[in-house]
């Protein structure tokens, strides 16, 4: 994927009205941007006014900014109009290979929620049964990393599935109506495939590999204010703390914040993860897996190495 590629891949996204704002400069922080899912610690840490309690005395506002899937963060966050923000294992991949200007802050363990949905009455009863079939999820999300890697444990490759790339809000209306076989996605999605779309769930992520998410900085933000940066990851940290001991008030927190129906946030709320932690050597060698794995196959041109934008905080 070259710089353009990336670029296409990203553009025209309901977000990029927010892109307008520079990125910024070394000195005072005014703002911290952060880019958010439907999903996940953020989602909490915005409902609690986390951030923008801590940040107050400092004289920092905190701006929030909804994106539909990861790509499109990671290229804001290139660009300079998010300093902050949660994706998973695949974006920051095709990121790091685009040279986007990013770094890896902080990492989490994905232990539920996400895998490969088909119809309920589907004849599709194993991953080899995917085998010419159509296949929908974001190009560069880490719904690809899980398409690949099952794709893997069966024996198949790439060639033998029809990859229809498509957004979270998009796959749904194609999953439901039959335009796509099968549905490779994330809670939200997940849950209100499975719930609300008559979906059966073909695989768990969890059954093919590891996954990680991560919290993604742009590098000259993290460079010029690591003492920011590492304050926002620990009251991150904190939420998510909170967060695995209080479920119910957080699928509470994900309706309100995202309006997605409670009795589906619940579903998501029950199964997630919500323990924020270092990049470890351990996350390190997943994620290059990761990495090796698209290159490999030729999603990206080049070889990366993920350790070179992990970003280590110099007064820690």
């Amino acid at each position: 994927m070259q710089r353009r590629d990336f670029l296409k891949l990203t553009a025209g996204t309901a977000a990029a009205a927010a892109f307008a704002s520079p990125a910024i400069a070394q000195g005072a922080v005014k703002e911290i941007r952060i880019g958010y899912q439907k999903t996940g610690v953020l989602v909490i840490t915005r409902q609690q006014a986390a951030l923008e309690k801590h940040f107050t005395s400092q004289g920092i506002e905190v701006k929030w900014i909804e994106f539909s899937s990861g790509p499109p963060m990671m290229e804001a966050m290139n660009v300079g109009s998010v300093d902050f923000g949660a994706v998973g294992d695949s974006p920051p991949v095709f990121a790091q290979a685009a040279g986007a200007a990013i770094v890896y802050a902080a990492g989490q363990p994905i232990t539920n929620g996400q895998g490969i949905l088909v119809p309920k009455d589907s004849p599709i009863r194993d991953i080899a049964d995917l085998k010419g079939k159509r296949i929908g999820f974001t190009k560069g999300s880490s719904a690809h990393n899980v398409v690949v890697q099952t794709l893997e444990k069966a024996g198949l490759t790439y060639a033998d599935i029809t990859p229809v790339y498509l957004t979270p809000p998009d796959a749904g209306p194609a999953f439901a109506n039959g335009s796509i076989e099968a549905w490779a996605i994330w809670d939200p999605y997940f849950a209100i495939g499975e719930t609300k779309q008559n979906g059966r769930i073909l695989i768990n992520a969890r059954e093919v590999t590891k996954t990680n998410s991560f919290f993604i900085a742009n590098r000259e933000f993290a460079k010029n204010h690591g003492a920011i940066l590492q304050q926002i990851v620990e009251v991150t940290a904190a939420a998510g703390k909170w967060a695995e001991q209080h479920r119910d008030e957080v699928a509470r927190s994900l309706a309100a914040i995202t309006g997605v129906p409670l009795d589906i946030q619940t579903v998501a709320a029950n199964r997630a993860n919500f323990v924020i932690g270092p990049v470890t050597d351990e996350i390190v060698a997943t994620q290059q897996g990761v990495a090796d794995r698209f290159y490999k196959l030729g999603l990206i041109p080049k070889p990366i190495h993920i350790r070179d934008i992990v970003w280590r905080n110099p007064a820690a």
